[in-house]
């Protein structure tokens, strides 16, 4: 590696698990795809420029906070201590911390392999005194840190509301795995997306630009490429809408047309607007949060929110 101070642990998940996961959930009834798939280095590119766009409140909202509460949060987080992103990207957010706390190492996670590279070589370019251990891995998982890691205070750092994306014992069961992260004397700082009126969220996942289009649309794509499937990406369709009820965005892709489609020599049909699930983005009040994590062995230190609580930034210490 060019850059002495990054070590690079590839656990990338295999094609086979790619595989396996996409026929799974392309047999069932209603057809449904992980949203971790969503993530080739197309992929990731184009989530950070949905970031960008007027519509999706969150990033900026999120930046806005660790920047006007910095030093409050390097006071909870404290110096020389193991920061753990989970799924890294664009490293933006922990930047900001990065220049504040002084960790004694950094452990971007992220199951974007290619990028997850270039990002962790920018940092330990840019940041030559940190130890910087990148790992490629589905958090999913069970979480280990690389044992050179080890050591000092952990703390997790989880932004971008990406706990959304689960299923509250999807959640649960995640955060748990953090705990056992971190424990000791150990933390969790988290973004959380609030929920708020409708329309704010539906423009925010239906951006003018058509971003976000093609983000969800850019799995097909993968699919093509890395499971010899023969999806005709102008055949399907982006929705993305609020479901009340349920507390959640969810993201679909949608058939325009009767079809049959071929993957990995597998075929799946297509009823005239049949979808396939590909992400929820769960939506929390304050309370239903703070009991979801406190769940998991954490008890809340301090909140931060916009005035209009749009969005949430939390700080838990592990209670166990």
């Amino acid at each position: 590696m060019s850059v002495p101070s990054l070590q690079f642990y590839d656990h990338q998940p295999s094609v086979l698990s790619l595989r396996e996961e996409v026929l799974h959930g392309l047999a069932r009834c209603p057809k449904s795809i992980p949203p971790k798939f969503f993530y080739d280095e197309q992929g990731s590119r184009l989530f950070d420029r949905i970031c960008e766009q007027p519509e999706y409140y969150p990033t900026r909202t999120e930046i806005a906070l660790l920047k006007d509460n910095a030093e409050e949060i390097a006071e909870l987080i404290g110096a020389d201590c193991t920061l753990i992103e989970l799924g890294s990207g664009s490293n933006q957010k922990v930047r900001m911390l990065l220049n504040i706390i002084k960790p004694a190492a950094y452990v971007p996670i992220d199951i974007s392999r290619d990028y997850l590279l270039q990002q962790a070589q920018a940092v330990a370019a840019d940041y030559p005194w940190l130890r910087v251990f990148a790992a490629c891995a589905d958090f999913c998982q069970t979480l280990q840190l690389p044992q050179a890691a080890g050591g000092a205070r952990k703390i997790a750092f989880f932004p971008g509301s990406s706990i959304g994306n689960f299923e509250p014992a999807e959640a649960l069961r995640l955060l748990r795995n953090i705990a056992r992260l971190v424990q000791g004397d150990g933390g969790l700082l988290v973004g959380a997306d609030l929920k708020k009126a409708p329309g704010i969220l539906n423009a925010a996942y239906n951006d003018a630009q058509g971003i976000t289009a093609a983000f969800n649309l850019n799995l097909l794509r993968r699919i093509n490429r890395e499971l010899d499937g023969d999806f005709a990406v102008d055949r399907f369709s982006h929705q993305a809408y609020y479901n009340e009820q349920r507390g959640r965005v969810e993201m679909h892709l949608a058939s325009r047309m009767e079809q049959t489609v071929q993957v990995a020599g597998e075929r799946f049909h297509f009823a005239p607007r049949e979808t396939i699930h590909t992400e929820n983005s769960y939506k929390y009040d304050v309370e239903e949060f703070k009991a979801l994590v406190e769940s998991a062995g954490f008890e809340l230190a301090r909140l931060w929110h916009d005035p209009q609580g749009r969005f949430g930034v939390f700080f838990f210490t592990h209670s166990g």
